[in-house]
C-alpha cells in the first residue's frame, strides 16, 4: 500500500523540484532554446515526412521535408527584407519629422512642468547610460539567434531522424499496463499540436493581411511591413497586442500631419481583434488548448525572464503542450480546467451543498 504524505511535505518538495528546473532551464538557455524550436518543427514536418517515406527512404524523406521547409522560410524572408528596404528609403524623412515631434514634447514639458532643457538632456543621458547593459544583452542575443539558426536544422533532422527511438524509450519508462494509456496520449497530444500550431500559423496570416489591408486603406507607410509584424506580435497574447497597435500609430505620427489617422488606426485594429477572439480564433484554433488570460500573461513574462524573447513565443507552445497533456491524463486534469478559459458556475453551489450536508451530519 503506498503511503500518502501530507501536504506540507510535499508541498516543499514540489517547490524544491520545480525551482531545480528552473535554474537548470536557465543554465542550459543556449541548448534548449534551439532544442524547443526544433521540436515543434519537427512535429509540423513530421506528416509530410511520414508521407515521402511511402516511396524513398527514411533520410532522403526528412532531407526533401526540410528542404521545402527552409524554401518557405526563405520566402518570408525574403519578402520582409523587401519590405525592409522600403523603410529604410523613408528613413530620412522620418528622422526629421521624429526631431520634430521631440522638440515639440520638450517645449511642453518645459511650459507645462517648469523641467528645463538641461534637466531633460540630463535624465536622456542618464536613461541612454542605464540602457548600455540592455543593448549589450540584445547584441549577445542576437548573436545567440545566429546559433540557433544553424542548431535548429540540426537539431530537427536528428528529431525526426531518431523519433522511432525516442517514442520507445517513453513506452519502455512506463509500466505495461500503462503502455497502451501512454500510447493514446501520445498520439491524441501529436494531433492537437500539429493542428494548433498549424491553426496559429493560419491564423498569423490571415490577421496579417487584415492588419496590412487597414494599413494601406489608411495611407500609413510601411504598411505591409507594420501589418506582418504585428501579426507576429498577436501571438503574444495581450502584450503582443498592445505593441502591434502602437507600432503603426507611431509610423502615422511620424509620417503623418494631425491624429485622425491614429484614431481610425486604433478603430480598425480593435475590429481585426475582435474578428480575430471571436470568428478566427474559436474555429481555426484548436479550441481544446485555449489558454485563459491570467495564464497567458504569468506565462508570457516568465518565459520572458527566463529565456528572454524567444521565451516569450514559445512559452504559449509549451503552456499549451501541458494542458493537452493534462486533459488526457486523470490526475492532472484539475491541472487542465486551471490553465484552461472554461469559468465554472456550479462552485457556490457545491459548497453550500456541502455545508448543508456537514450542518446535518453535525445535528
Amino acid at each position: 500500500m503506498l503511503k500518502t504524505y501530507p501536504f506540507y511535505i510535499k508541498a516543499p518538495v514540489i517547490l524544491l523540484g520545480l525551482v531545480i528546473t528552473v535554474f537548470i532551464m536557465s543554465v542550459l538557455r543556449d541548448i534548449l532554446v534551439p532544442l524547443a524550436f526544433a521540436a515543434l518543427i519537427a512535429i509540423l514536418l513530421n506528416p509530410l515526412t511520414n508521407r515521402f517515406e511511402r516511396k524513398m527512404p527514411k533520410i532522403v524523406s526528412i532531407m526533401l521535408a526540410m528542404i521545402i521547409g527552409i524554401v518557405v522560410v526563405i520566402a518570408i524572408l525574403y519578402f520582409l527584407s523587401s519590405q525592409v528596404a522600403h523603410f529604410f528609403d523613408d528613413l530620412e524623412s522620418i528622422k526629421h519629422k521624429l526631431s520634430q515631434l521631440l522638440e515639440e514634447i520638450r517645449t511642453w514639458l518645459q511650459t507645462t512642468f517648469g523641467i528645463s532643457s538641461q534637466k531633460q538632456m540630463q535624465m536622456v543621458n542618464d536613461a541612454a547610460n542605464g540602457s548600455k547593459a540592455l543593448i549589450g544583452q540584445t547584441l549577445s542575443g542576437l548573436m545567440g539567434v545566429l546559433s540557433v539558426v544553424f542548431l535548429i536544422p540540426v537539431y530537427t533532422f536528428l528529431i525526426l531522424l531518431y523519433k522511432t527511438l525516442i517514442l520507445n524509450f517513453i513506452y519502455e519508462v512506463f509500466s505495461e499496463e500503462n503502455k497502451q494509456k501512454v500510447a493514446e496520449i501520445l498520439g491524441e497530444t501529436k494531433a492537437a499540436i500539429q493542428s494548433y500550431i498549424i491553426g496559429l500559423l493560419i491564423e498569423t496570416s490571415i490577421v496579417a493581411v487584415m492588419n496590412s489591408a487597414a494599413l494601406l486603406i489608411l495611407g500609413v507607410q510601411n504598411a505591409i511591413l507594420i501589418g506582418v509584424i504585428g501579426a507576429i506580435l498577436n501571438l503574444l497574447p495581450y502584450i503582443g497586442g498592445i505593441i502591434a497597435i502602437a507600432l503603426p500609430v507611431l509610423m502615422a505620427t511620424l509620417t503623418m500631419d494631425g491624429f485622425t489617422t491614429q484614431l481610425l488606426i486604433i478603430g480598425a485594429y480593435a475590429l481585426i481583434q475582435f474578428i480575430d477572439n471571436n470568428i478566427l480564433v474559436p474555429r481555426i484554433v484548436s479550441s481544446k488548448v485555449q489558454i485563459n488570460a491570467l495564464i497567458s500573461i504569468v506565462i508570457v513574462l516568465m518565459g520572458a525572464a527566463l529565456w528572454g524573447i524567444p521565451g516569450m513565443f514559445l512559452s504559449i507552445p509549451f503552456i499549451a503542450v501541458l494542458k493537452i497533456i493534462f486533459d488526457r491524463i486523470d490526475g492532472l486534469k484539475p491541472w487542465g480546467k486551471l490553465l484552461g478559459d472554461n469559468i465554472p458556475t456550479e462552485h457556490m453551489g457545491q459548497v453550500k451543498r456541502f455545508r448543508r450536508k456537514k450542518k446535518l451530519a453535525t445535528n
